[in-house]
């Protein structure tokens, strides 16, 4: 078992003890579960109150705090507790899965295929012809990679995950389980004698560095040319975007949010959960998109959008409070 003192936890996150206590940390909890061993988080001055009913003896904390911690407990002040915590957290992480052997035996490799020094692919995978994987990298087991795909350097992707053919991951992403890169763009035309014609999508995905991909999310190629998604992307899990779409750096897209077809995204765009945007539309630098709210048209840059169909913030929740006036006074 992992454990610290608070004085080698302070040397990680760099911050400033306030209060004393001897109380070796063992593991990270919440504030409402954590034991004397654990350490916890104050991240809002909303939780502080908190602080007295739980059993942590150690919690990380922002500067503003305005409670003392209390006997034989003590706090680290940081500017950001919720960055400071990340840090925690990566010394009390498990080891990851085991890999007996940096190639497992049933794994299935193709003569063409280069693999990286220090790339580890796990039981299962099938890994196509002139598929090139970087080094350090780690495939777990039942991954397919098809052919002429590149995976960077110190990537990972989890079990399940597909990436189609003449796809393109850059260096050290993480591709979570069951993620599909790839998959044919949704292009479909009517036609009189047989009924709905599939328009073939020839494109590609092509992946920027330090992009993370969430559990069952698929990335659509494109029709023609790719579809793109810039250095930095997080991409959470239950997402979906459309052939020939284009992200930005660092942009973020929560669970269930959809970009129909050939949507550009700026950097730094956030785009809420189940959020859905019309194909063809423009999201500036830094625009906002609401939980749930459905974007129709373009979005200026620094914009935040709510609503169905999505308008400005200030303007959507003066038509939910004029909407919410009208219900009463017709119950009058």
């Amino acid at each position: 078992m992992k454990s610290y003192s608070i004085q080698e936890i302070n040397e990680v996150i760099n911050g400033v003890i306030y209060g004393t206590t001897s109380q070796c940390i063992t593991a990270t909890e919440q504030l409402e579960k954590a034991t004397t061993s654990e350490i916890s988080f104050i991240g809002n001055k909303k939780y502080e109150k908190y602080w007295e009913s739980s059993k942590a003896s150690v919690a990380v904390v922002n500067e503003d705090i305005s409670i003392e911690p209390g006997e034989n407990r003590a706090f680290i002040k940081v500017k950001n507790a919720d960055l400071a915590m990340s840090q925690i957290l990566a010394l009390f992480a498990p080891p990851a899965p085991l890999f007996h052997s940096q190639i497992h035996k049933t794994a299935v490799i193709d003569e063409t295929a280069v693999i990286g020094e220090g790339a580890r692919i796990g039981a299962g995978c099938y890994i196509g012809p002139k598929v090139e994987i970087g080094a350090n990298t780690t495939v777990y087991p039942n991954v397919t990679i098809l052919d002429e795909s590149t995976v960077g350097k110190n990537t990972i992707i989890w079990s399940g995950a597909v990436i189609r053919e003449r796809c393109h991951i850059g260096n050290d992403c993480i591709i979570h389980p069951n993620a599909t890169i790839g998959a044919d763009g949704f292009g479909f035309r009517p036609c009189s004698e047989k009924g709905l014609v599939k328009i073939p999508q020839i494109g590609n995905v092509i992946i920027g560095n330090g992009v993370e991909i969430g559990a069952n999310t698929c990335v659509d190629r494109g029709k023609f040319s790719s579809t793109v998604l810039g250095d930095g992307c997080k991409i959470d899990n239950l997402v979906q975007i459309g052939h020939n779409s284009k992200l930005g750096k660092f942009c973020i897209m929560a669970g269930n949010s959809g970009l129909a077809g050939s949507v550009t995204l700026g950097n730094g765009v956030i785009i809420g959960g189940s959020a859905s945007i019309k194909d063809h539309t423009t999201i500036g630098d830094g625009a906002i998109v609401g939980a749930g709210s459905g974007v129709v048209g373009d979005i200026p840059a620094g914009k935040t959008m709510l609503g169905y169909p999505a308008v400005e913030a200030r303007d959507a929740l003066k038509q939910w409070a004029i909407l919410k006036r009208m219900v009463c006074d017709s119950k009058k």
